[in-house]
């Protein structure tokens, strides 16, 4: 069955504010926390870090709580609905922190934000995943979902390097993008939760955390995925991290960091029907992979750019810009598959728990970015905003290409043969509407 596009849009439009929570918070919070408020590179590290050793335990939970409560309004919209008092208000804190703040507010209200924004990514992205039971529609529902996730991405990049965020004092840029985040999430995720249905359960049986877990231990493409899909974020999230440092120190243009950040996520966009054409034709894990290999041959260019070279750069932005809907769009939809695996087996849809490892999977690489890179540079010499010499320099674009192009091209050895394509996942959906 094919979903109405406006449906679809209906589904989508929390991802705007949600977005502002992901890439662009490990992209410009730790920037500001550390060049604007004054904290040390290995202090947000370790900061960040820690989110994400609570997420550890956090993440779990949540996905099966929304597996397992049954209000009368539905476990995906109750739960949706019940995180967003407590994402928007963390990410004003957060977002807007007062000018003494140290590593400590930093860590509190990133884990507050990161309960909230768990409990709305999780419920959102099961949400998506059972409106669709097709192979290629679940793209679609994914596509849709990631293409509003990377306007809000623009957004949250743009508002914050448009007003400026030189002083930690008044309405600095990133105070505002807190502003705006919170009252899209509260009125957008209203409308979602308002406007569209939850989509149907085909559980069969109930499983207790111990024997849902096993089944997940024993689901090897659910396995394969999430091992390739946490490396290839940690392949993307070493230079999301660096990306502000390397255009400031190393092509010296901090004056054209929000521009480039902006045409990466503008080509982004562009690059999403790609990802779905490139889907239907060969299959959602091999036009992923070939997307990955063309990022890794584009961006090992990225050391060789000389100082001040702005339109190179730019051009391997939009090349590399075009692949990101490939990474958004096609794990994900490969996701819900592999959860078809694990409700033929076990007779209980737990989209929640799987979501909740891909949560936390995306965490984990983001942070381990930002735990690993800014430790590293530190050691090498290198220092934000300061007089770093040629091997400081080296380290950073090395760090920043050279280490993601090696680590993209383990994730695509673990997802050229994945084993789940679409007659195999038609005859795993045969099984569980049939049964139910």
């Amino acid at each position: 069955m094919t979903l109405k596009a406006s449906r679809l849009v209906l589904y989508a439009l929390p991802a705007i504010p949600l977005a502002a929570l992901t890439l662009p918070l490990y992209i410009i919070v730790p920037t500001f926390y550390s060049e604007t408020l004054g904290l040390s590179l290995a202090s947000v590290g370790a900061a960040l870090l820690f989110v994400r050793l609570f997420d550890a335990f956090n993440d779990p939970l949540v996905g099966w709580m929304a597996d397992r409560w049954r209000p009368s309004m539905g476990r995906r919209r109750a739960t949706f609905l019940a995180s967003l008092p407590i994402a928007a208000l963390a990410a004003l804190m957060l977002f807007w922190p007062p000018v003494d703040a140290g590593p400590g507010h930093l860590v509190f209200w990133g884990a507050v934000l990161s309960l909230g924004y768990t409990a709305a990514i999780i419920p959102l992205t099961s949400w998506g995943a059972e409106m669709a039971g097709d192979y290629r529609e679940r793209a679609r529902v994914a596509g849709f979902r990631e293409g509003f996730t990377l306007v809000g991405t623009l957004l949250a990049i743009a508002l914050p390097f448009a007003i400026g965020m030189e002083s930690a004092e008044g309405l600095h840029g990133l105070a505002v993008l807190g502003i705006v985040v919170a009252v899209l999430l509260l009125a957008l995720g209203g409308l979602t939760v308002w406007r569209v249905p939850e989509p149907r359960e085909y559980s069969r049986t109930r499983l207790d955390l111990r024997d849902g877990l096993r089944h997940m231990a024993r689901n090897g493409p659910f396995l394969r995925l999430i091992a390739a899909f946490l490396i290839n974020g940690l392949a993307n999230g070493i230079p999301a991290t660096l990306f502000l440092y390397f255009v400031s120190d190393r092509l010296g243009l901090p004056e054209m960091r929000g521009p480039l950040l902006f045409v990466y996520f503008l080509a982004g966009i562009a690059g999403m029907p790609l990802a779905l054409a490139a889907a239907r034709r060969f299959g959602k894990h091999r036009a992923w992979c070939v997307a990955m290999l063309f990022t890794c041959a584009v961006f090992a260019f990225a050391p060789l750019i000389g100082e001040g070279n702005w339109l190179a750069f730019a051009a391997l932005s939009v090349a590399t810009g075009l692949t990101l809907g490939f990474d958004l769009a096609l794990p994900a939809a490969i996701q819900a598959d592999v959860i078809d695996v694990d409700t033929a087996a076990s007779g209980e849809q737990r989209s929640g728990l799987y979501f909740a490892a891909w949560s936390l999977a995306t965490k984990l690489s983001l942070a381990l970015a930002v735990g690993l890179a800014f430790p590293l540079l530190q050691f090498f010499g290198f220092e934000a905003g300061g007089d770093n010499d040629a091997r400081a320099l080296t380290a950073l674009a090395v760090t920043y290409a050279w280490v993601p192009v090696a680590l993209k091209l383990a994730a695509i050895g673990l997802m050229w043969n994945f084993p789940l394509d679409e007659t195999t996942q038609r005859g795993l959906r045969s099984r569980i509407e049939t049964v139910s």
